[in-house]
């Protein structure tokens, strides 16, 4: 028997398995859509595990990923150079969920 999940539902099963902090509402709301978008495009019905999606997804700002990649970032490069540095690293090697204001949600590899 599956159950169809909403956007709060979605977020409160964050909150109800300890990991309200693992992402923020913005990213919640990205993953969310993301899962709805797959469901529809492979015609399929995700089920709803919390600690896999923790395990599975990620989301850190741009200085943190460089740092955890090994991304050299030049000194000189404007924000928005740095940024797409880091998201064309991201999607060459994985794939990108989505941005919030000062973070990237992407898939952990």
């Amino acid at each position: 028997m599956k159950q169809s999940v909403s956007k709060y539902d979605f977020e409160r099963a964050f909150s109800d398995c300890g990991r309200q902090d693992q992402f923020s509402y913005e990213a919640l709301g990205l993953l969310y859509d993301f899962f709805e978008d797959l469901d529809e495009q492979c015609d399929t019905e995700t089920e709803l595990d919390v600690i896999a999606i923790c395990c599975d997804f990620y989301e850190a700002d741009i200085d943190d990923i460089a740092s955890d990649y090994n991304i050299t970032l030049d000194e000189d490069l404007e924000e928005d150079e740095r940024e797409e540095t880091v998201l064309e690293y991201l999607n060459d090697n994985t794939m990108v969920v989505g941005q919030t204001s000062g973070t990237i949600v992407y898939q952990a590899f």
